[in-house]
């Protein structure tokens, strides 16, 4: 055997091993505990949609899918933090539209590509966007609430879960299509701006369904609209933005499970499959359903790819359009 042929044959050899390895994770994959990270404080929407799937997605993988929770920047903290792990499937985000669609576009420097750096697994659902009132503000309607901020410009106020989030957008969008200027307060996830609101602190919010229903119902947050296209069975008394007159509210917080990018297909597909699985589970819907959920959407992870594509131009052209920067 001549020498160079001897080389080629070492080198073909030691690709194949160092190969192996790789191969043998994948198959055998997941043979540890698997970290979600939720970008926000316990207690928001993606909180609570995360820790209801991850007991079931555990026992459909065979192994344990641990909430970590790293709040911060809209959830860009923790999209960060994903899309720097290793691609192995041990490292995943609960994805949604405040890091994954809007932030992006607000920041001024985001830490991270959006598409290029992110694997999409799955489309889990959206939730509507409400817009609820502290007990102490005189506003009984969405027409009230209007009077009342002209009457008062600039010195109402409203929370969102950060800067570039769904709430922060929302009540910039609402401000445009009302003529009226509240003021943005930005927090580090929907639990921390919930409780100011509850004191009094702020004035309103424009809050996903599942952290604010329960202090609806309670009466210790008045609801004034919701963005859902139609009336939802769990609040029926609840008028849309379109039934008020504020047509073109488009701004909707949907859920997801991604990973960094370069997540091999095969655990994907494996991954997608437990997410969908323990989606359909009776017990995880009738934790999600009252919570106003809505399941549907991209069926596929290449069909969730081009909807985070269309996600990302349609929220870059809202964010120009209203001019929304980093404070």
């Amino acid at each position: 055997m001549t020498t160079p042929r001897r080389t080629l044959l070492a080198a073909a050899l030691a690709a194949a091993g160092l190969a192996l390895p790789a191969a043998v994770s994948a198959q055998a994959w997941p043979n540890k505990p698997i970290r979600l990270l939720v970008g926000f404080a316990p207690g928001g929407g993606t909180d609570i949609v995360a820790r209801a799937l991850a007991p079931k997605i555990s026992d459909i993988l065979g192994q344990q899918v641990v909430v970590e929770n790293r709040a911060g920047a809209a959830g860009t903290i923790a999209a960060d933090a994903v899309a720097k792990a290793a691609p192995d499937g041990y490292t995943l985000l609960a994805g949604h539209a405040n890091s994954n669609a809007i932030a992006p576009h607000v920041l001024a420097k985001a830490p991270f590509d959006p598409i290029a750096d992110f694997t999409p697994v799955t489309y889990i659902g959206y939730v509507p966007n409400i817009l609820v009132v502290h007990p102490s503000v005189p506003a009984k309607s969405v027409e009230e609430l209007i009077a009342l901020a002209k009457a008062r410009p600039g010195t109402m106020t409203y929370a969102s879960s950060g800067v570039g989030s769904t709430q922060h957008l929302a009540g910039a969008l609402f401000n445009q299509l009302s003529g009226t200027q509240m003021n943005h307060v930005p927090y580090k996830g929907s639990g921390a701006a919930i409780v100011d609101l509850l004191a009094g602190q702020v004035n309103a919010n424009f809050d996903t369904m599942p952290p604010v229903l329960p202090h609806i119902r309670e009466g210790k947050l008045r609801a004034l609209a919701i963005s859902t296209p139609k009336r939802l069975p769990q609040l029926a008394d609840l008028p849309t933005f379109e039934e008020k007159g504020i047509r073109g509210f488009d701004v909707t917080n949907w859920y997801s499970v991604m990973g960094p990018k370069g997540l091999p297909a095969d655990i994907v597909a494996k991954l997608d499959d437990a997410v969908r699985r323990a989606m359909a589970d009776p017990e995880v819907r009738s934790k999600l359903d009252p919570q106003g959920v809505q399941f549907g959407g991209p069926q596929t992870p290449a069909a969730f790819a081009e909807f985070i594509r269309a996600e990302n131009a349609k929220y870059a052209r809202m964010v120009k359009e209203l001019n929304v920067r980093a404070d």
